[in-house]
């Protein structure tokens, strides 16, 4: 069984479904609530856990009365949480989601995500040496992110980066990480004004940018491989929150089982198109077993 070791956000959703966005100043009527469990560090642990990998995560939650609730969540997918600490005096991570024309905007607050420390990742050395894979995101503070690019590098463990939110990273850093996920969207920020595939190319077999229902790009160092996104008709699309991460861990859980990056990128378009069809970042997410029901699936995969 494979170990992926997370490290990033746990957080509360509070979803708000709506028919009309309001303007500035507007009030408008929404049609539906619900909090769930979210976080793009989490979301991708349970993604992970779903599939069948042995999962930990680092992170932080907050001393108020969602953090015991989020650390309950993450046992309830027998996800590690050792690593997981509770930071004095500081809320939980959240985000306000709003659901509109079938697609989702978030705001996030960082809360304690904020106070997972470079300190951390160090005194997790040994944790993140036992994992075939890590991955993070950039819902926690850009210098833990860089510590532990350090750390995985240092100790040759693979990492991937999810640039998301998207924010300027070092040269230096991007050489030394594994794998980076960016969307067009967080691509344009990393790379202003550059040409995407001259940048591809600039970077085999580690950069693979998400084109949501396009699928996914990268360049295998002869040519440039357009991985297609499975159909999802518009009337099945329930929820894309957390398609992103659902693709992130799986792609973890593929390439930890030794799949080519190619094919790893086709399961995971798969696990994507699946967590759409449901509601919840985390709910959404398929199991290993609901994907091999899938027609889509490929027996050669052997996960």
């Amino acid at each position: 069984m494979a170990k992926i070791i997370v490290v990033g956000s746990i957080s509360t959703d509070f979803v708000v479904e709506t028919h009309n966005q309001p303007a500035q100043g507007e009030t408008v009527f929404g049609e539906d609530f619900n909090t769930s469990f979210g976080g793009k560090g989490a979301n991708q642990a349970v993604a992970c856990a779903k599939l069948g990998a042995n999962t930990a995560m680092i992170g932080a939650i907050g001393d108020d009365s969602f953090g015991k609730a989020l650390i309950d969540n993450l046992k309830d997918y027998h996800i590690d949480t050792k690593a997981v600490k509770t930071a004095k005096n500081t809320p939980s991570g959240s985000a306000i989601i709003t659901l509109y024309n079938r697609d989702n905007s978030i705001i996030y607050v960082a809360g304690a995500n904020n106070k997972v420390t470079p300190e951390d990742i160090k005194n997790q050395t040994d944790l993140i040496q036992s994992a075939d894979m890590v991955i993070v995101q950039n819902e926690t503070p850009l210098p833990t992110v860089e510590s532990l690019i350090e750390v995985c590098h240092q100790l040759n463990v693979p990492l991937i980066l999810n640039p998301a939110p998207a924010r300027l990273l070092g040269q230096q850093w991007i050489d030394k990480t594994t794998y980076l996920t960016p969307n067009e969207t967080e691509f344009a920020e990393l790379f202003p004004g550059e040409e995407v595939e001259a940048v591809l190319k600039h970077y085999p077999n580690k950069l693979i940018i998400t084109l949501g229902s396009k699928g996914a790009l990268f360049h295998n160092g002869d040519q440039l491989v357009e991985v297609p996104a499975f159909l999802v008709e518009p009337e099945e699309v329930i929820d894309t929150t957390g398609a992103g991460d659902t693709f992130n861990g799986a792609l973890a859980v593929a390439l930890s089982n030794d799949l080519s990056l190619e094919e790893a990128i086709r399961f995971a378009n798969l696990a994507g198109s699946l967590s759409i069809q449901q509601k919840g970042a985390q709910g959404g997410i398929p199991t290993l077993d609901e994907m091999k029901q899938s027609p889509h699936f490929d027996a050669k995969w052997n996960i």
